[in-house]
């Protein structure tokens, strides 16, 4: 089996929840939304890139943004960027994927990852993966990395796991999708309740085995590529079959119906920097709790503010509370954040009213 696993990198999202900042043209995960001098994208490459060689490290991606990864990782091999045509949700990409893998070599472990979300405990992320990747290696199965709950969140899935074994690993029992409050404080106080983060191993024999059985169709659709993947012919190919996949997400297709999942609750420092309040909460504030990507910010009687400008810009802020204020080159947004959830309509919006101008 290989020494090192695969790293698929998964970054073909729009991200509208981060609009007017993230565009259909140039999405979140390409943006430096932390003010770090780095994209989302290019941080979650570097998180492996120190210990997972180059030509082990793939990125799924939209061929729309094809030429904006190879721009942000210059170092990354062309052939490493995998196209998707069409949007068809996690299931296809990552079977795809798989297939792909599985031809160069078929002992991979294989690790999927989000290109956009916030790890602070790098070591303690290392550290997990490497106990799937360990898992995995002898046993059939799936493993996601869960996250151990700080609060009752009704913006992500639960999964609820059997009493953890010294291993860590314990075996996934229920999943749950964005629970009322209620329910989410119940998780809580019941105690073996982990969030959902989206984070997966397993080698490519367990997770084709997987699709094959959960979800024929969509495995017969890339098993037909086989002779294509790494050739010439493989653009073509996809191309012309990709979009005959369902939209699911992996989670649907194969990860609630399957007995073999396990989950290591974790520790890392996590957060899926989903939308702009939850930006805010991993930001740097103030005196007056306010948030801000730059320090020319003139604020009086306002607090709990999401501040973003561009080119240093002063500004100005008077009565304000808990907003969200994103001034971009052509686009100024200023939106309650306990309506959140209402910017992702906005693109739409935007789109129907100034002929897709604001996409």
């Amino acid at each position: 089996m290989a020494e090192k696993p695969y790293v698929v990198i998964m970054a073909g999202g729009i991200g509208s929840r981060f609009w007017p900042a993230s565009r259909e043209s140039f999405p979140k995960q390409f943006l430096d939304i932390l003010g770090l001098g780095k994209s989302l994208l290019q941080l979650t490459y570097q998180r492996f890139s120190n210990w997972v060689p180059a030509e082990n490290i793939m990125v799924l991606t939209h061929s729309d943004y094809q030429k904006l990864v190879k721009d942000q990782l210059p170092d990354l091999p062309s052939q490493n960027i995998i196209c998707e045509p069409a949007r068809r949700n996690t299931a296809p990409c990552i079977a795809y994927a798989a297939f792909r893998i599985n031809k160069i070599n078929p002992d991979a472990v294989m690790v999927v990852v989000p290109s956009d979300h916030l790890i602070l405990k790098e070591d303690a992320f290392k550290n997990s993966i490497n106990t799937a990747i360990n898992f995995a290696k002898t046993n059939d199965s799936l493993i996601t990395l869960s996250i151990e709950p700080t609060r009752p969140d009704t913006g992500y899935g639960y999964i609820k796991y059997a009493p953890k074994a010294e291993t860590g690993i314990s075996k996934v029992l229920t999943f749950t999708e964005k629970p009322p409050l209620e329910t989410a404080k119940l998780f809580l106080a019941e105690g073996n309740y982990a969030w959902n983060a989206g984070i997966f191993v397993w080698t490519t024999l367990s997770v084709l085995k997987a699709f094959m059985h959960h979800v024929p169709d969509i495995y017969k659709i890339f098993e037909r590529g086989l002779p294509h993947y790494n050739t010439d012919s493989e653009s073509q190919y996809i191309a012309h079959h990709y979009d005959e996949a369902n939209n699911i997400s992996v989670d649907y297709a194969i990860l609630e119906k399957a007995e073999n999942v396990y989950t290591i609750p974790s520790d890392i420092g996590w957060s899926d920097l989903g939308t702009w309040t939850s930006l805010f909460e991993e930001s740097s504030h103030d005196t007056n709790k306010n948030a801000c990507n730059t320090i020319q910010l003139l604020s009086k009687d306002s607090t709990g503010n999401m501040v973003r400008s561009q080119n240093g810009k002063l500004v100005v802020l008077g009565g304000l509370h808990n907003f969200i204020v994103i001034d971009e080159k052509d686009v100024l947004m200023i939106w309650p954040k306990n309506d959140e959830q209402g910017i992702k309509d906005l693109t739409k919006l935007a789109a129907d009213k100034f002929n897709g101008v604001y996409n």
